[in-house]
């Protein structure tokens, strides 16, 4: 504490009463000749990020410009401490407890002892939810209405100790900290906390006050630790204790071995306010290492070709916020004067900065601690655990990093205010931080086990502040590649404002990452509308590459016209990105595709539906050439689920499109049946003409299956052809037999699991079992009755579906 500061303590007015719970509270700091300070205010040292492990092979290569600007930023200037403590007289201030009565200091056990009658378990809470588990927490607590705070002097001590507390953890001069009151806590014998941190219950919240009534116990201590620094604070027996730390340090209340721990605890709350502008550090040299990060090409990590200049740094900061609680003007201890004075690089650079939240997740080479990894039971699979979520990572060694992934998932905008949601991948060149993540605490970490060929690893996940960086001049691509519905708004402003050029440019400029994005439906309209604004073909057609076509509905149908630009769209659309079983676009095609198609003939852009359509078709029909060549159990649920796709997609089809269909439906094998007559059944019998082309080839086919003559009861005869391999020609040689049922066959372990597959890949009816004696085994193959009755439930059915044909259809 400044000797002003003292002075100013030490000739306040102590004369007037303190406010009760409900009245509004504010703080800062001070103490007269009573009062003892106690504040871990050493800085955070100024420390290169972990490299990975062929950073660390390089010797003395030169740092690169990022990695000066960490040392700089690191070294900044003094920082605030995460935690700072002061003691003073317990007479100025005075409590009172509803039903107790005034609770005289220091507080003695009878008196304790009515505390608990009046107060319940207190709870403690877990990601949303509010949970009371005495393993977790066991403390008494009472609710603010229940408390009432005066006493001679306690206003004045509790501004000047907040004023105090707001330099101490490094907070800007130009904030104001407030003290909200929370809860009034009772430790007995055996009573804890363990390790936790405080949820930020106010957008305005930063931390925690913690006043400790003088009592005679011992045990109960509060430890605060943050960025692998831990602090022990111990109450008195005869002065008040406060103690105020940050709100993202984990802390902890000991056991309380005799006696009992009451004390008070508060919100704090930091409220801007302005104040004259301090003077700025020089900022020359943080400046030139943003100019020269943004102009040097990056070398690929593992060799090979330079990649371009980054467009982005990303300073991490130390501690943790909040989306609300986010904001220049409320940073914590170290992060205030580091990103200040990185903004006032970014500044002179020519840069601009925001705000942003990131998710860290790090893989680490490791072995639980105490561990030996070269004793030989170490690798056991008995001895192999699996630490699970939530491990404590002071359990495990660190060794080598192995990798990391850091994600962006939130940022606001350059004055501060605002902000979005957003998915922003980061690579490692663009990143610095003065502290490194194995510094901080991971608020989870996972650790697996040896498991033989991988293992020995603890995957830690932290969540951090960022300060993020870039040039002026690449400012709309740097926030574009963040997410695609900032960037449309902004495409869609620049056309309105009449500057197509700067619109065709600026969406130009999106060319290498956007087709990576994830898109949205909502924002489809957008792309649309920048897309016929911008009168660029293909920039239009790289816009609309990331959506898909299931995203298309009717009130999509003005925006696309014509065939030139669309084309190209629309081939893409139905290009790789649809997954294997195509279930959204079954879905569309089932529900949206003949209304689409009709709109967009309403409207006068008949070729785009033609486009749709024909597309359609493409995907329905390498789906029919996927499935009709697969096992029954398989084909059968697959090939009926493309029947309605099927009947939609003929309601939407122009004639042209119709007799291409039903020509390429005549060249399946018989197996497309079980597409078409579950399409015809769900089929309109007055619908298109194609339809009833497609009954008289059903008809074809079924009338054969149901004049196929039944098999003489003693013909066992398969008819099969293999892959030409030997086995398989002695294997076609049992099939084809007409009276030999089993076939008794020696075969080594690899020729038995070829014919295996061959008989269970075509559906044979034959059952195959190994006799596990002699040496090579005996593969024994047996044909079974399903030869006899597969083909004629087979019969069966045709006839009964070509009845229902002939009835609906006509096709007698």
């Amino acid at each position: 504490m400044t000797a002003d500061a003292l002075r100013r303590l030490a000739d306040a007015d102590w004369s007037g009463k303190g406010p009760s719970w409900q009245e509004p509270w504010t703080v800062p700091a001070a103490a007269d000749d009573r009062v003892r300070l106690n504040s871990p205010s050493a800085p955070v040292d100024a420390v290169t990020p972990p490299k990975r492990y062929d950073e660390r092979e390089r010797g003395q290569m030169a740092k690169t410009a990022r990695e000066r600007l960490a040392k700089l930023l690191g070294g900044s200037g003094p920082a605030g401490s995460f935690s700072a403590q002061l003691s003073v007289p317990a007479d100025l201030l005075r409590v009172e407890v509803s039903g107790v009565g005034p609770v005289r200091l220091p507080l003695r056990a009878p008196l304790t002892k009515k505390l608990i009658a009046v107060a319940r378990p207190a709870k403690f809470g877990r990601g949303e939810e509010t949970l009371a588990d005495a393993s977790v927490r066991d403390t008494w607590e009472l609710t603010p209405d229940q408390v009432t705070l005066g006493g001679t002097g306690w206003t004045a001590l509790l501004d000047r100790a907040l004023e105090h507390f707001r330099d101490e953890l490094g907070l800007p001069r130009g904030s104001r900290l407030r003290a909200e009151p929370h809860s009034m806590l009772v430790y007995g014998k055996g009573q804890f906390f363990l390790p936790h941190q405080d949820s930020e219950k106010d957008d305005a919240m930063v931390g925690s006050l913690v006043v400790s009534l003088p009592s005679a116990h011992t045990g109960g201590e509060l430890i605060v630790e943050h960025a692998g620094k831990s602090v022990t604070y111990r109450a008195s027996k005869e002065e008040l204790t406060l103690v105020a730390f940050y709100a993202d340090c984990r802390h902890q209340v000991t056991a309380v071995r005799t006696g009992y721990r009451v004390t008070l605890t508060f919100n704090l709350l930091a409220d801007a306010s302005p104040t004259p502008a301090e003077e700025a550090r020089p900022a020359t040299e943080p400046a030139r290492c943003l100019t020269e990060h943004f102009s040097t090409p990056v070398t690929s990590r593992y060799g090979g070709r330079d990649l371009p200049p980054p467009n982005r740094l990303v300073f991490l900061l130390d501690h943790e916020y909040t989306q609300r609680g986010l904001s220049w003007d409320r940073l914590k201890g170290a992060d205030t004067d580091r990103a200040a004075l990185l903004r006032a690089a970014a500044e002179q650079a020519g840069c601009e900065a925001v705000l942003a939240l990131a998710e860290v997740k790090e893989t680490w080479d490791a072995w639980p601690s105490g561990s030996d990894p070269w004793d030989d039971d170490y690798y056991d699979e008995e001895d192999d655990t699996d630490g699970g979520t939530g491990t404590d990572p002071d359990d495990y060694e660190l060794n080598e990093l192995i990798d990391d992934e850091i994600t962006l998932v939130w940022w606001s905008g350059p004055d501060g205010t605002g902000g979005e949601p957003i998915s922003l991948d980061v690579q490692d060149h663009e990143v610095c931080a003065a502290t490194p993540n194995a510094a901080l605490t991971p608020h989870s970490s996972e650790y697996e086990g040896y498991m033989g060929n991988y293992g020995n690893t603890l995957d830690r996940w932290y969540r951090r502040a960022a300060v993020v960086v870039w040039p002026r001049d690449l400012a709309f691509t740097a926030r574009a590649e963040a997410g695609s519905r900032w960037a449309l708004g902004e495409l869609r402003d620049r056309i309105d404002a009449g500057d197509l050029a700067g619109a065709r440019d600026a969406a130009q400029s999106l060319a290498p990452f956007w087709a990576h994005l994830e898109t949205e439906a909502g924002l489809l309209t957008t792309a649309l509308d920048v897309a016929v604004g911008l009168e660029a073909a293909g920039t239009a057609a790289m816009l609309l590459e990331p959506f898909r076509v299931e995203l298309l509905a009717r009130e999509h149908a003005a925006g696309l016209y014509g065939e030139d630009w669309t084309r190209s769209i629309v081939e893409g659309w139905f290009g790789s990105k649809h997954d294997l079983y195509g279930t959204g676009l079954s879905e569309w095609a089932d529900d949206t595709l003949p209304g689409l198609c009709g709109a967009l003939r309403t409207a006068g852009s008949p070729q785009v539906a033609q486009l749709l359509a024909a597309g359609t078709w493409r995907w329905l029909d390498s789906q029919l050439q996927l499935w009709t060549t697969t096992r029954s159990d398989v084909r059968r649920p697959r090939l009926e689920t493309l029947s309605s796709p099927l009947v939609r997609l003929l309601k939407a089809a122009d004639d042209t499109l119709r007799d291409e269909i039903t020509g390429t439906l005549r060249g399946y094998d018989d197996t497309v049946l079980e597409c078409l007559v579950p399409a015809l059944r769900l089929a309109d019998t007055r619908g298109p003409a194609a339809l009833e082309k497609i009954a008289w080839d059903c008809a074809e086919r079924l009338g054969t299956i149901a004049a196929t003559p039944p098999r003489d009861e003693g013909d066992w005869s398969i008819e099969w052809t293999g892959c030409g391999c030997s086995l398989c020609d002695r294997l076609g040689t049992f099939l084809g037999s007409r009276t030999q049922r089993t076939f008794e066959w020696p075969l080594a372990k690899d020729g038995r699991r070829h014919v295996h597959s061959r008989i269970d890949t075509a559906e044979l009816p034959v059952r195959h079992h190994t006799r596990r004696q002699g040496r090579p085994y005996t593969l024994v193959l047996t044909k079974t009755d399903e030869l006899f009755t597969r083909a004629a439930n087979a019969r069966n059915k045709a006839a009964a579906d070509l009845a229902w044909l002939t009835a609906a259809y006509g096709t007698a």
